[in-house]
């Protein structure tokens, strides 16, 4: 179904790729102006070269049309953005209340954040969209997404390509940068292009197509911070929102964004949002060069399942359950290696039953599943086969429950009868929030496996707390399937194996008096004497202390594998703490190794005294964490910023898995160290690099990171005072030769500083 190229291309008029040119070897002079004329014919281009600032397409500088924050993030970014000098918000920003639904559990109350949100709205000239309205990549899609725009947003399914939209998810410092007129800075991104043909059979949805999408490239890296533009006679055959539903999941292939080409559908989606004037026609030219291809056969799409712990382990449906014991085997290590010695083995294999496997709970949600198509389309499933018109699923353990992805598509499906078509078969209704794909809803219990048409699945995602021995998990799955399975009595049944099933062609009537009656629109009326209400658990950023001459780092984490953001900071009822930047520091790896932030705050006691900062002795003491791959998953600044408060000043890993997570680590002012070399260096080891401000300021970016032997201690401030250049030395074991890989003036001045914040003081 997936075919992927991993060489240059060019295309002719119907997308497809041109023999021989495409197939030669390229990087002969001659080639290399027609590679680059080729670029200039792609729509990426298009676009980003109408947001450049900086007349270099090689470099560039990005201003964005506007941007989008949740509410588990949005005060930490107004709180950066304050500091650094906020007068007014120059682009339309849009604050959404959607993603936490904890009132008060252990931190801040949400409605607290809500007010404050709501107050620098009205002082700055925001938009502001109100609880249970809408899903923010919904809202987005339905009111600011068009034709040739860019949007930034601090999630990272900020993903709008199916509008003409380039939306890209970052941390909240790069949101801050645009707030206070700096730019978005990146060298040009590779464009991979991505032709899709064919129709999906009914029953086969959108999840379906994007994890075939997403297991053929998430592991070998092959989207990896690439644009992914979408091409091809596949598109006619699909809805608007089937488009969005595939577009929103390009995320978890690590591209850094998604075009596609418009066309008569998407005109109309704009048209009936209000917004015919934001349609443009977009459609590479033929001759355009894309550094890869993706060729995607739809009519050979089948239904899809993601296992535990990750959207890309992936197969089908019809696959898992030819070798369910093995495959669940496997989880069920991969989970006990997470869960480790706390209580009894995290088990799955009990789900098989009579050769059958029965999951424990089914959820249709948020911005990928609570479109108004996928909840139709689960009614539709639930609904036939009867005979009578009723479902006749009584009884049955599977329970599902569905969040529409806005107010205004849940009012549609309650005008329509699907609301209560649903509600007759015991599906429930619930807000529009993204609370199950978030994990502050809906956590199942120990040892359950919940199927869900969200956008992750990643440990602990679903809420779980392996640590004290409570340990679930989430296979992603298309509504259609889901739906068939809860009709089947809760037997995992692919929706291609119901043949009775009539599909509703009913198209989704959006009611736009439902925003223009409850979201307050402020953009260009900011009110500088307004007040900003701040409640008593929304804290400031602590001092954060900049870079001296040489870098001295403890371990304070070393790991295997790949450390990911939700491990970082988990989801779930921690981000209760959001607002409370000391706090949310103290939960800090605690889903995998509650010894790391014990460590990292001994280390900070040392190195952050304040008569110690005043010293001659020109190093820096903090900590560092170390693994093979660090940062794949959510946008959430915290995964970075908690490292910070908590005195770290470097990450060492092989790889970062998101431009956006190596952002988070500059903004906040670590060292994003990467070597090629096998990290087997443990925690409490100490690593120095010498001359490392010198080595920033000179633009240089291979530091020499000598390693220390076990006899060399650090225990006291009078200990880091009195240490000398010849007792590093006298105690140097190795070294590990390490990259800063390309870091900006303006990224280097950043880290020097020691954050984001210092910068912009200065």
């Amino acid at each position: 179904m997936v075919r992927l190229t991993d060489h240059g291309v060019f295309i002719d008029e119907k997308y497809e790729m041109i023999p021989g040119l495409s197939e030669r070897p390229m990087g002969a002079p001659e080639d290399a102006s027609e590679v680059e004329e080729g670029r200039k014919k792609t729509m990426a281009y298009r676009i980003l070269s109408g947001h450049n600032h900086s007349g270099d397409m090689k470099n560039l500088k990005l201003g964005f049309d506007c941007m989008v924050s949740p509410d588990n993030n949005y005060v930490n970014i107004l709180q950066t953005a304050r500091a650094a000098g906020l007068k007014e918000f120059n682009i339309p920003y849009v604050l959404s209340n959607c993603h936490n639904t904890l009132c008060a559990v252990g931190g801040t109350i949400l409605e607290d954040d809500h007010a404050f949100g709501l107050s620098n709205v009205r002082k700055y000239g925001g938009i502001f969209l109100p609880p249970y309205r809408g899903v923010l990549h919904q809202y987005m899609r339905e009111m600011m997404a068009g034709g040739e725009k860019m949007i930034l947003g601090s999630d990272s399914h900020t993903r709008y390509g199916a509008l003409g939209t380039m939306g890209i998810g970052e941390g909240g410092g790069e949101l801050v940068k645009q707030l206070v007129g700096h730019t978005y800075d990146i060298p040009y991104p590779k464009v991979i292009g991505v032709r899709l043909t064919g129709s999906p059979k009914p029953g086969v949805g959108p999840m379906d197509v994007a994890l075939s999408l997403i297991g053929k490239t998430f592991s070998n890296g092959f989207c990896k911070n690439n644009v992914l533009e979408f091409m091809g006679p596949g598109i006619r055959n699909l809805s608007m929102e089937f488009r969005m539903g595939i577009d929103v999941m390009t995320t978890e292939s690590a591209a850094l964004s998604s075009i596609w080409c418009t066309d008569e559908l998407t005109e109309e989606y704009l048209a009936e949002h209000g917004r015919a004037e934001a349609y443009k026609r977009l459609e590479p030219e033929a001759g355009a060069y894309y550094d890869k291809f993706i060729e995607i056969d739809m009519d050979s799409a089948e239904p899809m399942i993601a296992l535990p712990f990750h959207p890309s382990h992936a197969m089908s449906i019809r696959e898992f359950k030819s070798d369910m014991d093995r495959i669940l085997r496997e989880v069920e290590d991969a989970g006990n290696a997470i869960k480790g010695d706390k209580g009894k083995p995290f088990s799955l294999r009990q789900h098989i039953k009579d050769g059958a496997f029965y999951p424990d709970q089914a959820l249709v949600s948020g911005c990928a599943g609570g479109l108004f198509e996928n909840i139709v389309a689960v009614s539709d499933i639930l609904k036939s086969g009867t005979g009578n018109g009723i479902y006749g699923i009584k009884g049955q353990e599977l329970n599902l429950h569905v969040n529409p992805a806005s107010l205004p598509i849940m009012e549609d499906l309650m005008t329509r009868g699907i609301g209560s078509e649903l509600a007759q078969a015991g599906v429930t209704m619930r807000p529009c929030i993204c609370g199950p794909c978030f994990g502050v809803t809906d956590a199942p219990a120990n040892d359950q496996l919940s199927i869900r048409h969200v956008t992750r699945n990643y440990p602990n995602r679903e809420g779980s707390k392996p640590t004290q021995g409570q340990m679930a998990a989430v296979c992603l799955m298309d509504a259609r399937s889901i739906a068939a399975t809860v009709r089947n009595g809760g037997r995992l049944t692919a929706a291609t194996e119901l043949q009775d099933v009539e599909y509703r062609d009913i198209r989704h009537i959006f009611n736009k008096k439902i925003y223009e009656n409850q979201v307050f629109d402020n953009f260009g009326h900011a009110d500088p004497d307004a007040e900003i209400v701040k409640g008593p658990n929304i804290a400031d950023w602590p001092e954060m202390t900049g870079l001296k001459d040489d870098l001295l780092l403890k371990v304070a984490g070393s790991y295997k594998g790949s450390v990911t953001t939700d491990e970082l900071i988990p989801s779930g009822e921690i981000s209760s703490y959001r607002s409370n930047p000391e706090k949310i520091s103290g939960y800090t790896m605690v889903s995998r190794d509650p010894q790391y932030v014990p460590l990292a705050k001994a280390i900070r006691d040392i190195s952050t005294r304040p008569n110690l900062q005043e010293t001659a002795n020109a190093v820096t003491f903090g900590s560092v964490m170390i693994s093979d791959q660090i940062g794949d998953g959510s946008s959430r600044e915290q995964a970075a910023s908690c490292q910070k408060v908590l005195g770290g000043f470097a990450n060492l890993a092989n790889e970062y898995s998101t431009k956006r997570y190596r952002s988070n680590l500059i903004n906040w002012g670590l060292l994003p160290l990467r070597t090629e070399e096998a990290l087997n260096i443990s925690v409490g080891s100490y690593l120095y690099i010498k001359d490392i401000k010198s080595i920033l300021k000179n633009g240089e970016s291979e530091p020499e990171i000598m390693i220390l032997d076990g006899d060399f201690e650090v225990n006291s401030e009078e200990e880091l005072k009195g240490l000398s250049a010849s007792d590093i030395e006298k105690h140097r074991t190795g070294s590990i030769k390490a990259t800063l890989d390309k870091l900006t003036v303006e990224e280097r001045d950043i880290i020097i500083s020691g954050s984001l914040i210092n910068y912009y003081k200065k």
